[in-house]
Parts: C-alpha cells; sequence; structure tokens
C-alpha cells in the first residue's frame, strides 16, 4: 500500500516546481517581447539607412514614414532612420536596467528641448521670396531618381502651389487642387503646367477637336433609350411596331439632344455609367450634327475637380440641364502628343477656382510613377513652408546641432534622467555619419569634424555630399522646411516610446 502512495504524492510536487518556474519565466518575457520589438524596427530602419540623401538607394517605407509623408511630405527615410537610432540607444539604456517609464519620460523631454533648438536655428522665410522656394523644392528633389529634371520641375511645383493659395493669407495648401495627369510616351522634360483642365479621355466624335468660347456641360444621365426597370424581353412580331419603337428611341433621345443645344452649349462632358451605355450611337450622330464636342467616360472622382476649375455644376437630369449650370472657357482643343495618343485641354478658363494642372510624361510607367512621387514631395515642401514659414539647413546639420545642445541640456538634469537625455543627443548623430557613410566618406572623421565646427558655433555647417566634404550648407543652398525636422523628430521619438511601452503580444491566429 505504501508503494502506491509514493508515486502519487510525487507529480503534486513536481507540478509546484513547475509553476514556480513559470511564474519566474513570465517575469522575463516583458523585457524580452521588448527587445523582440526594437530589434525588428531597428532591422526595417537599417535597411532603409542606405537610402538616406542624393546617393542614397531608392526608398523602403513603413506606417511610420507614411506619417511623415502626411504630416511634411519630406524627410520620410529621415524619420525612420532616427527611430532605428532610437531604439538602439533604449537597447542600451534597458539592459543598464533603467526602467522604460523613466526613457519614455526623458526622450519627451529631449524631444521638447530638442523642437525649442531647431526652431532657435531656423531662419523665416517669406512666401515671396521665390528663390528660397525655388531652393527647397530643389534639394528635396535632389535625393529622387529624377534629380537630373529639378531644373524643370522645381519652378513648376513652385509655379503650381502659388497659383492655388493667396500667399497673404494661406496657412495650408490644399493638393487637391493641384492634379497630376499621368501620360505615358515622350520624356520628362515634356512635363507642363496647365491652367486649365486637362482630361486623357479621347473626344468621342471625330470631327470637332477644336472649341474656341466652349461652353462646357458635365451630365450624369446617360444619353440612350431608357430601360425598363426589370429586366425583361419584348418580343415584337410585326415590322410597323418594330417602326414605332425605332422611331420612339430615335425622338427620344433627339428631344435630350436638342435640349442641350438649345442652352448653347458647346463642349459636353459625360460621366462614365454602370446601368447603361451612358452614350449611344444615336446620340453622338446628333451631337455630331450639332457641333456640339463629346468626352464620355469622365471619372466619378474627378468631378469635383472639373467643377471646381471650369465654374460648371454637374447636372444629374436633362430638366435641370440650363444655361446657367454651363462652364466657359476661351479654348478646349484635343492636343496631339507626338504620336503618343491625345489629350484634351481645357484653358482660359472665366471663373478659375484656383486650380492647376501638371501633366507628367515620361518614356515607361516607371518612370512616370517616380516622376509622380517627386513632384509630390516637392509641392509637400513647398507647402510646408507655407504652415511653417521657416527654413533650417539640410545635410545633417541639424542633427549635429540637436547632439551637441541636447548633450550639454543633459548635464543640466540629474541622475537616470540626464543619461537618457545623453543617449537621445548621441542617436542623432546617426543621419550625418549615414550621409557620410552614403556619399563615401569616413563617417567617424567626418562626424568628429562636423561636431568640432558646431561647438564653435558655426551652426549651420553640413555635409556637402556634392563636394565630398564638410561647409557651410546654407551658402550651397541645401535647405529645408523647418517643419520636416521637427515633424521627424517628433513622429520617430512618439514611435520609439510607443514600441517601449509594449511588454507582451498576444498571438492571433
Amino acid at each position: 500500500m505504501p508503494e502506491n502512495v509514493a508515486p502519487r504524492s510525487g507529480p503534486p510536487a513536481g507540478a509546484a516546481g513547475g509553476r514556480g518556474k513559470s511564474a519566474y519565466q513570465d517575469r522575463d518575457k516583458p523585457a524580452q517581447i521588448r527587445f523582440s520589438n526594437i530589434s525588428a524596427a531597428k532591422a526595417v530602419a537599417d535597411a532603409i539607412r542606405t537610402s538616406l540623401g542624393p546617393k542614397g538607394m531608392d526608398k523602403m517605407l513603413v506606417e511610420l514614414s507614411k506619417a511623415q509623408d502626411i504630416e511634411a511630405g519630406d524627410g520620410t527615410t529621415s524619420v525612420v532612420i532616427i527611430a532605428g537610432s532610437l531604439l538602439d540607444s533604449c537597447t542600451k539604456l534597458l539592459q543598464k536596467g533603467i526602467h522604460p517609464t523613466i526613457i519614455s519620460e526623458s526622450f519627451q523631454k529631449a524631444l521638447e528641448k530638442g523642437i525649442e533648438i531647431l526652431t532657435d536655428m531656423s531662419r523665416p522665410v517669406e512666401l515671396s521670396d521665390r528663390d528660397t522656394l525655388l531652393n527647397s523644392a530643389t534639394t528635396s528633389l535632389n535625393s529622387k531618381v529624377v534629380s537630373q529634371y529639378s531644373s524643370l520641375l522645381s519652378p513648376m511645383s513652385v509655379n503650381a502651389v502659388m497659383k492655388v493659395i493667396d500667399p497673404a493669407t494661406a496657412t495650408s495648401v490644399d493638393l487637391r487642387d493641384i492634379k497630376i495627369v499621368k501620360k505615358l510616351g515622350g520624356t520628362i522634360d515634356d512635363c507642363e503646367l496647365v491652367e486649365g483642365l486637362v482630361l486623357t479621355q479621347k473626344v468621342a466624335n471625330s470631327g470637332i477637336t477644336r472649341v474656341e468660347k466652349a461652353k462646357i456641360g458635365l451630365i450624369q444621365f446617360c444619353l440612350s433609350a431608357p430601360k425598363t426597370d426589370m429586366d425583361n424581353q419584348i418580343v415584337v412580331s410585326d415590322y410597323v411596331q418594330m417602326d414605332r419603337v425605332l422611331r420612339e428611341e430615335r425622338a427620344y433621345i433627339l428631344n435630350l439632344v436638342k435640349q442641350i443645344k438649345k442652352t448653347g452649349c458647346n463642349v459636353l462632358l459625360i460621366q462614365k455609367s454602370i446601368l447603361r451605355d451612358a452614350l449611344s450611337d444615336l446620340a453622338l450622330h446628333f451631337l455630331n450634327k450639332m457641333k456640339i464636342m463629346v468626352v464620355k467616360d469622365i471619372e466619378r472622382e474627378d468631378i469635383e475637380f472639373i467643377c471646381k476649375t471650369i465654374g460648371t455644376k454637374p447636372v444629374a437630369h436633362i430638366d435641370q440641364f440650363t444655361a446657367d449650370m454651363l462652364g466657359s472657357a476661351e479654348l478646349a482643343e484635343e492636343v496631339n502628343l507626338n504620336g503618343s495618343g491625345k489629350m484634351l485641354k481645357i484653358t482660359g478658363c472665366a471663373s478659375p477656382g484656383k486650380t492647376v494642372t501638371i501633366v507628367v510624361r515620361g518614356s515607361n510607367k516607371l518612370v512616370i510613377e517616380e516622376a509622380e512621387r517627386s513632384i509630390h514631395d516637392a509641392l509637400c515642401v513647398i507647402r510646408c513652408l507655407v504652415k511653417k514659414r521657416a527654413l533650417i539647413a539640410g545635410g545633417g546639420a541639424p542633427e549635429i546641432e540637436l547632439a551637441l545642445r541636447l548633450t550639454e541640456y543633459s548635464r543640466t538634469l540629474s541622475g537616470m534622467e540626464s543619461y537618457c537625455v545623453r543617449a537621445f543627443a548621441d542617436a542623432m548623430e546617426v543621419i550625418p555619419s549615414t550621409l557620410a557613410e552614403n556619399a563615401g566618406l569616413n563617417p567617424i572623421s567626418t562626424v568628429t569634424e562636423l561636431r568640432n565646427r558646431h561647438a564653435q558655433g558655426e551652426k549651420t555647417t553640413g555635409i556637402n555630399v556634392r563636394k565630398g566634404g564638410i561647409s557651410n550648407i546654407l551658402e550651397e543652398m541645401v535647405v529645408q522646411p523647418l517643419l520636416v525636422s521637427v515633424s521627424a523628430l517628433t513622429l520617430a521619438t512618439e514611435t520609439v516610446r510607443s514600441i517601449l511601452k509594449i511588454d507582451d503580444v498576444v498571438n492571433t491566429r
């Protein structure tokens, strides 16, 4: 009997031992999770490091850089690299046993001080100062694949923004007022800025390619025979009835077209329809006879922009189609693009609604996509200057200045805080060292030299990638909006603070 008891009392003792062990492991888990999150984010940042600056490889973006893109539109690579470097500092601080909350709060302190430092070293800019705006746009384009075309694309971006805002009162730019139309064929040199509307849809009636003093109507109903609500078939057994059906249809369409003609409309834009043919052959035949230019398949999402540009109103039913719904323009003409298709240009609008169109050309899809992205970035840079009218030197200068000033600031703090702010300051040096590395310079000696120059009070000294050395970067006109730097620093710090707060992961299937 006693022999039987022994094994039964065995397992509980083992289980208790196991429970003790698992409780101990669980206490270790938050630290492991934290480190695994940090190393994952660092891996991404390291992968992106090679794409900073004009000599960088091309981009790979993350949610963080998307946020930077929405806020500032540029600095998307920098923000990820700064975040990676800050995470690196976190790892070292956590390994020294500093509590994540202390690190997080110290980083917030360092960020607030950092924004102050950046604002101090920025210089105000007026929107009337065209050269400064051009330099900012050019700096943004320099790190893009289409950088050799920056002399064409920079002025185009500046002009586009200036046309859609009132420089005296604007506090932001709605980039939806600047439409980028992509058209395959030609080269980037053929890109142009059009004050008016550009449609890539073909003109439906081949005979009419040019209309002066255009009266433009935009309809959202169909010019074709009406359809019954239910799907049914009608069998017509008698020729007389057959003729009658055709006659009725003809009379119906002719009536619609006559009402359109009566308002004086001579250019008709027709929204794409999913219910039936938006434009029947018969209607097109009548419109052609009445010398009305027809453009069909207008996309739903373009309607708002078209209305704003040419001052027309969309009409949903023929009864509302009156003369006051029409927009007017000097000229609507179909332009032939030397062998690569056609596009319709409507220019000289009577009541322009502060919109412009940029036509992007390129020899293949890749080039066009890249040009579009680059123009978007240049537009965003100018938008940043409208939002916050201050400029700051580029080329790693702000980051080195931050590293120096924050190190000084850390000496005024005490305890763990001082240690964490110091780590934050050191992390800033990743930008200049990466820039130097990607430009083929020695990162250590370059950053040391930069640090010395900044310590002597040369705030605008940065890395000159073109000359492969260090120089006053403002003289080289390498500048960026203050908002880009402030936004990059803020978003990177916020992301790092969020990652620090994660201490467990729930697996979902």
